[in-house]
């Protein structure tokens, strides 16, 4: 074991001298950067959806789409409270957004990549670079960074969804831009549907040249999910850390559907328990079906539909399922991955 240095004056006085010269001594700041764990900074937390919708609904009484841009809650992980950064975990922002009938969220775009996760209502819309999805509960829905984006909904009822973006990390290489475009709405000029008639269905127009590491798919709909998830389930291909889990994925490449933000959906049968399960991913979780619980670090929080909670990095944890669950989560795994530093541990 590396033996701690001591305190003495005659240090103490050096490191003053040389604090004015803006240096510090790197042998009395090794135990906060190295050590047999990393020194996770969020904690575990839980936001009930039936507690949090009221305080959402309200905002749309005070504000409008219009004046606010993006109606969102934003779900702070209180580690992290009054730091400038909104983010759920130590590298990864997550919210979420109220779009009221009636209202359009102006079109913008910024450098960090966005994904949506739909919780309630059906058939408002999301516009990406003039291609215009239609969402309902559940659907995984992608904004890749730096594309022209509105959100708008043309029904009588409120829409929301999980906001899950990358602003920590695009703030840590500090490349935030941020445009936008002067009026409401991008022009649309792809029909509904386009990306996944090119990219969904295991083929892709000849010729096609890569443009970007984002998945061209602009919205993965639940419908076909949870096809595919009841398909495996008929076989009983279940893992005993993980149910059944699958990663969305970037049918161009096979990779992660984005590069900075890896999303999985994962089904648990009724009375399933995984087995304990850590990875340096902090990842945040929203429960799409379903009711159970997920044990972190020993203490039990229990969710139910449309709840979201963040599991922090490197901390032990299994989930329960007291019913039929489905689980959406996502995290910065690729990053991890693509640098060599990605590491989890199946007990």
């Amino acid at each position: 074991m590396h033996e701690q240095p001591h305190k003495n004056p005659e240090r103490e006085a050096y490191y003053r001298k040389i604090a004015a010269k803006d240096m510090q001594p790197l042998w009395e700041l090794l135990q906060g950067i190295q050590g047999n764990d990393p020194p996770t900074p969020e904690v575990p937390v839980i936001w009930h959806y039936e507690d949090v919708r009221p305080m959402l609904m309200e905002a749309g009484t005070l504000i409008t789409a219009r004046e606010a841009d993006r109606r969102v809650l934003v779900l702070q992980n209180p580690t992290f409270a009054g730091q400038k950064l909104p983010r759920a975990t130590h590298s990864l922002y997550a919210g979420l957004q109220l779009i009221m009938p009636g209202e359009i969220a102006p079109s913008h775009r910024h450098t960090q990549s966005a994904l949506r996760l739909i919780v309630e209502g059906s058939d408002a819309y999301t516009a990406v670079n003039g291609e215009k999805t239609y969402m309902k509960p559940g659907d995984f829905v992608i904004t890749p960074s730096w594309t022209w984006h509105d959100h708008g909904n043309e029904t009588k009822e409120p829409m929301v969804w999980l906001d899950g973006l990358d602003i920590a990390l695009v703030d840590l290489l500090n490349v935030s831009f941020f445009e936008a475009f002067g009026e409401d709405k991008f022009p649309v000029d792809r029909p509904e549907g386009d990306s996944n008639a090119r990219y969904g269905a295991g083929m892709m127009p000849d010729g096609y040249a890569q443009r970007g590491h984002t998945s061209p798919i602009l919205n993965y709909s639940y419908d076909r999910t949870r096809e595919a998830l009841d398909q495996m389930a008929r076989r009983g291909d279940y893992d005993d850390h993980d149910g059944l889990k699958m990663r969305y994925i970037n049918p161009v490449t096979g990779d992660w559907a984005m590069p900075t933000i890896g999303t999985c959906i994962r089904l648990l049968p009724k009375g399933f328990s995984t087995k304990p399960y850590r990875s340096t991913d902090g990842t945040v979780y929203i429960a799409i079906e379903g009711s159970g619980r997920t044990i972190i670090n020993g203490t039990p929080y229990d969710w139910k539909e449309h709840d979201v909670f963040v599991v922090p990095s490197w901390r032990p944890h299994y989930h329960e399922a007291s019913s039929e669950a489905v689980l959406f989560s996502f995290s910065d795994r690729p990053v991890q991955e693509k640098l060599g530093l990605f590491r989890e541990s199946r007990a």
